[in-house]
């Protein structure tokens, strides 16, 4: 190695120790005779479903390489590392997430497992110093969101809440038109989601545990109960062990743009009210139907939902509704319009969506990852407890029966029944880590 070589190598190195950047991200950046930046290595926790969506959306920013997988079904485990080695990439199975992030080959995590374990892994991730993809929504309890965003501060990760609707330029252009007071006086935002392809789920008896299935590590936190398939896989979201229904599986997405476009913050009070009016037999324990009212100074936001049903509010199965004295913006995933109220004002055609949410999201995470600037995220872990405490309070008013009250402040409701309900239930020896 020339002199010349050798100086460019001790000065770049003592550049990236004053920055604080190997510290920050010890494995990115490796200045040694012939090596360039690494790229960034990610690990997969929970990979059957929207885990697996944002590992590819990921995958496709050519500074990132996948190198482990964790899941505790061994068959959703071994057709996940088939379908990346018939892609060309070789990665570490684990059963256990904590062999995940013990591995020195991970740079930063993808969590996709049901939200009763998001609290715990995503604390141990940022523990461990691992930056963090999370999925929506952020927490299963206001105790666990608080947690989170308090470990994400302490060891100064990179967390990003999956809300990738945040990456879309028609959502932005849509609150852009709200905020410009074109409307005029906005009283009430309606934000809804009608899911037609959501059918009754047949009450089956338990079973016995799959084969390949490490079903205690499944549980986790959660009551300890024997196996029954309705509450594994993709329908855990509609039991209260282990998520909050459709108000925090669509109610963050879409009552996250409602506090957007009004600038709010936290709700007056909140009631609500629904039950299980289109399948009462079936085995759900979550409302099929719910109508939750947030009250503001001189608004309100009203949530609804409905199970089995695609005709929603201005013809559209999901969307949220600004509804003004001048005229109504009703924007959704496909694009946003705006319907003038008589003649008040101008309508504005639909303008339609004109990128991909998922994949935009993906970009700005691993690009803040990159930069270690936490304020270029679209969906910061602040944000994404925001929105899911926000939606944890209707599910609280819906289980209480009662219009409540939160004492910002205290951290806490007007309501001994509500505030039970504030920390999710641990069980099996699981505990929130003290951060």
């Amino acid at each position: 190695m020339n002199n010349a070589r050798r100086n460019f190598i001790k000065k770049s190195t003592a550049l990236v120790a004053a920055t604080g950047l190997s510290a920050a991200f010890p494995n990115l950046y490796s200045i040694a005779a012939g090596h360039a930046q690494q790229k960034i290595r990610i690990g997969a926790i929970g990979i059957n479903g929207m885990g697996w969506a944002d590992l590819n959306a990921i995958l496709k920013h050519p500074d990132v390489v996948c190198t482990a997988l964790c899941d505790v079904d061994k068959n959703v485990l071994d057709k996940r590392t088939k379908e990346l080695a018939d892609r060309g990439i070789k990665t570490k199975g684990y059963n256990n997430y904590r062999d995940l992030l013990a591995s020195k080959d991970v740079d930063a995590v993808v969590i996709g497992t049901p939200d009763h374990w998001h609290c715990l892994q995503m604390i141990e991730a940022c523990q461990a110093g691992k930056d963090v993809y999370v999925e929506k929504p952020l927490g299963n309890s206001i105790t666990e969101c608080k947690a989170m965003v308090a470990a994400a501060k302490k060891y100064d990760r990179v967390v990003q809440v999956g809300q990738w609707q945040r990456s879309q330029q028609h959502f932005k252009d849509a609150m852009a038109f709200v905020h410009s007071g074109k409307l005029g006086k906005i009283r009430l935002v309606k934000a809804w989601a009608y899911q037609g392809w959501m059918k009754s789920i047949p009450i089956k008896p338990d079973a016995p545990v799959p084969a390949g299935v490490d079903y205690d590590l499944w549980l986790g936190p959660a009551k300890k109960r024997p196996f029954n398939p309705n509450r594994f896989h993709f329908e855990f979201r509609w039991f209260w062990d282990y998520a909050g229904g459709l108000m925090t599986d669509w109610g963050v997405h879409m009552l996250d743009y409602a506090l957007i476009g009004m600038k709010a913050t936290t709700p007056k009070s909140i009631m609500a009210a629904g039950g299980k009016f289109a399948y009462p037999e079936d085995a759900a324990e979550t409302p099929d139907t719910l109508t939750t009212v947030f009250e503001f100074d001189d608004f309100n936001i009203q949530w609804e939902h409905a199970n089995g049903i695609d005709g929603g509010p201005y013809g559209r199965n999901h969307g949220v509704a600004f509804i003004g004295n001048k005229g109504t913006l009703v924007v959704n995933r496909d694009g946003w319009e705006v319907i003038p109220e008589g003649d008040r004002m101008e309508a504005v055609p639909l303008q339609k969506k004109v990128d991909n949410g998922l994949d935009l999201h993906a970009v700005n995470f691993i690009e803040a990852v990159k930069s270690r600037d936490k304020a270029s995220l679209n969906t910061p872990i602040e944000a994404g407890a925001h929105i899911a405490i926000f939606s944890q309070m209707g599910n609280i008013a819906y289980r209480t029966g009662k219009k409540i009250y939160w004492d910002e402040e205290k951290g806490s409701f007007n309501d001994t029944d509500a505030d039970k309900l504030i920390t999710a239930s641990y069980n099996n020896g699981y505990t929130i880590p003290q951060v």
